[in-house]
C-alpha cells in the first residue's frame, strides 16, 4: 500500500530537531525505494523550512573568516561547510516538495540528493566534534536559503540558481580549502572533502541536466538562459578560478565555461 509523497517531504523539511530531520529523510528515502510512496498525489502541503534555534543566522559579511592554522579556526571552516550541507538537506527536500507535475525521476533524484546530503552533514559534524565543537557553535548566513525563496515558483530558475549556480560554487571552493587544511596538519577533514565533493559534482550535474530538460521543454537556450537568469535576479557569477574539471564532470560545457570567464 502506497501513501502520499508530498506530505512525507513536508515533515521532513518542517523537523527542526536535527535528529528528527535526519531520521524523517532517511526513512522517506527508504520508503522511496521500496515503492511506498505516491508522486501522483495531489494533497496540498504547507512547506516550511525547520531548522534548530542554533546557529545563529547572521548577514553573511559578518560571518568571520577563519584560519585553518588553529583547532579552534578550522572548527569554524568546518562548521561553515556543516551548515551549507544542513541547507542542502532541505534545499534537496524542497525541490520535491515544491514543484508537481515533474517527472518520477525527478522526485528520485532529489530525494537520493537529501540522502546524501544527511550523510554529508554527518561526516562533517563528526569532524567538528572531534575538534571539541558542535553544529550551532559558531554564526552561520543563510544566503543558500535566501536563494530558494527567491526561486520558489519555477523550478527552471531554481535549477539554475542553486545547483547549478550556488552549489557549484562549492566545486570551485572546495579543493582550496582541502589544501589549506593539508597545510594545517588536518589531512582526516580533507579528505572527507574528497566525498562530498565527489558527491556534489553529481548534485550539481542533476540540476544541470533537469535545467536543460526544462529549457528544451520549453524551446530556450540553455547556456544564453543561464546567463540571462544571474542577470535577472543579480545573483553572483561564478568567480576565478573555477574548478573547470569537476564543472565539466557536472554537465557545464567547455564554450559556456569560456563565456562565463568573460564576466569574471
Amino acid at each position: 500500500m502506497t501513501v502520499a509523497l508530498f506530505p512525507r517531504l513536508a515533515a521532513a523539511l518542517a523537523a527542526c530537531d536535527i535528529t528528527e530531520k535526519l531520521t524523517l529523510t532517511q526513512a522517506l528515502a527508504a520508503d522511496w525505494r521500496a515503492g511506498n510512496l505516491d508522486w501522483q498525489d495531489t494533497s496540498p502541503v504547507e512547506l516550511i523550512c525547520g531548522r534548530p534555534p542554533k546557529p545563529e543566522l547572521v548577514p553573511p559579511k559578518q560571518v568571520t573568516q577563519r584560519s585553518a592554522h588553529t583547532a579552534e579556526g578550522r572548527a569554524g571552516l568546518l562548521h561553515a561547510i556543516t551548515h551549507i550541507e544542513f541547507t542542502a538537506i532541505n534545499l534537496a527536500l524542497d525541490h520535491a516538495a515544491r514543484f508537481r507535475g515533474m517527472p518520477e525521476a525527478y522526485y528520485g533524484d532529489w530525494i537520493g540528493v537529501a540522502t546524501e546530503e544527511a550523510g554529508h552533514f554527518m561526516l562533517l559534524r563528526q569532524r567538528l566534534q572531534a575538534l571539541g565543537h558542535d553544529y550551532g557553535d559558531f554564526p552561520a548566513h543563510g544566503g543558500l536559503w535566501a536563494m530558494a525563496e527567491r526561486t520558489a515558483d519555477d523550478p527552471l530558475i531554481r535549477m539554475a540558481l542553486i545547483p547549478r549556480l550556488l552549489e557549484a560554487r562549492g566545486l570551485d571552493a572546495t579543493p582550496p580549502i582541502q589544501r589549506r587544511l593539508e597545510a594545517a596538519g588536518d589531512v582526516e577533514s580533507a579528505r572527507v572533502l574528497d566525498i562530498i565533493l565527489r558527491d556534489e559534482i553529481g548534485h550539481v550535474g542533476l540540476g544541470d541536466r533537469w535545467f536543460r530538460t526544462l529549457c528544451g521543454q520549453r524551446g530556450c537556450a540553455p547556456e544564453s538562459t543561464y546567463r540571462e537568469l544571474l542577470t535577472r535576479f543579480k545573483a553572483p557569477w561564478p568567480q576565478a578560478p573555477m574548478n573547470e574539471v569537476a564543472r565539466l564532470a557536472a554537465g557545464f560545457t567547455a564554450a559556456e565555461l569560456a563565456a562565463l570567464k568573460k564576466k569574471m
